[in-house]
């Protein structure tokens, strides 16, 4: 209940705030509006470069294992995951 009257009264003096400095508000608005559009920006060269460098590394990376030697290291593990069962 209390956060209830708290979030109207805050709106009731955001809307009274907005009345009185509507000129101020559109020019913080207005210079914001940039600031965010930069930091955006670079937010998102930022995650191409990544992703760019993410597929550099997969074309220089190892070659996959062929799906025999997959099989053979799953039975490895689980040789060793029953070993440290019978341990513990």
């Amino acid at each position: 209940m209390k956060t209830l009257i708290g979030g109207a009264i805050g709106a009731l003096l955001g809307i009274i705030g907005m009345a009185i400095w509507f000129d101020s508000f559109l020019q913080l608005l207005a210079g914001s509006i940039p600031a965010m559009l930069l930091l955006g920006g670079c937010l998102a060269l930022y995650l191409g470069f990544d992703e760019l460098k993410d597929t550099w590394k997969k074309d220089e990376g190892v070659e996959p294992a062929p799906a025999e030697d997959k099989d053979r290291q799953i039975a490895d593990l689980k040789k060793e995951i029953d070993g440290l069962k019978k341990k513990a």
